[in-house]
């Protein structure tokens, strides 16, 4: 009973994935993008469609290429330097949890020199939907507002207030499955808590782009 208990929990921590619609499979010409980090995955996705939804990302990036958006603990994501005692932390009693928004300039194959970046590509509603779940991943302050946190770990980034709770069963990466869930994937974001664990799966069920 106790483990169909925290089976249950991980499933239904914030974030939510968002369904999308039932609707007849037509042409995928959104294309979106995966970076493995080593232990870290991050989804990359256009700056004109993520500032359609959150359109406070405009002003303070201004309207670049993509964005790259990583989700995860608050103490351990905003860190200067690593200990064990930060990841224990983050595993077993979290302070709260970031999104980690970084401006990428250009294709983000060329940018991420040294990380594997896999694209994938969407239909109109896949990516409505995606979108719909990066915007509910912001936590929201006073009159709605994003809420501001420290500036981010590499190039022009920003760390931002977030939604859910980060424990050993909700992960950076199972918040990059709920946006596969949520962009149409047949993905179960339960097992998939490793960055390994994403990359092996877009490997398998990748997407072309296509517009006829």
């Amino acid at each position: 009973m106790l483990i169909v208990s925290v089976a249950v929990a991980a499933c239904s921590d914030k974030p939510y994935a968002i369904q999308p619609a039932e609707v007849e499979i037509g042409e995928r010409p959104h294309e979106f993008f995966i970076a493995d980090h080593g232990w870290h995955t991050g989804l990359i996705i256009p700056t004109s469609d993520l500032n359609t939804v959150v359109p406070e990302l405009r002003d303070r990036f201004g309207s670049g290429s993509y964005y790259e958006i990583g989700w995860g603990d608050k103490g351990f994501y905003q860190a200067k330097e690593i200990t064990s005692g930060l990841a224990l932390q983050a595993m077993f009693w979290s302070s709260g949890t970031v999104l980690h928004i970084v401006a990428v300039p250009n294709d983000p194959r060329k940018y991420f020199t040294h990380s594997e970046v896999v694209a994938s590509c969407l239909t109109d509603e896949e990516r409505r939907s995606l979108l719909q779940f990066v915007s509910e991943s912001f936590e929201r302050g006073e009159a709605g507002k994003l809420v501001e946190l420290e500036r981010g770990i590499y190039g022009d980034s920003q760390f931002y207030g977030a939604e859910g709770n980060y424990y050993m069963l909700n992960t950076c990466n199972k918040w990059t499955a709920k946006s596969l869930e949520s962009a149409g994937f047949a993905i179960s974001p339960t097992s998939k808590l490793t960055a390994g664990s994403i990359m092996d799966y877009m490997s398998r069920h990748n997407r072309a782009c296509e517009v006829h």
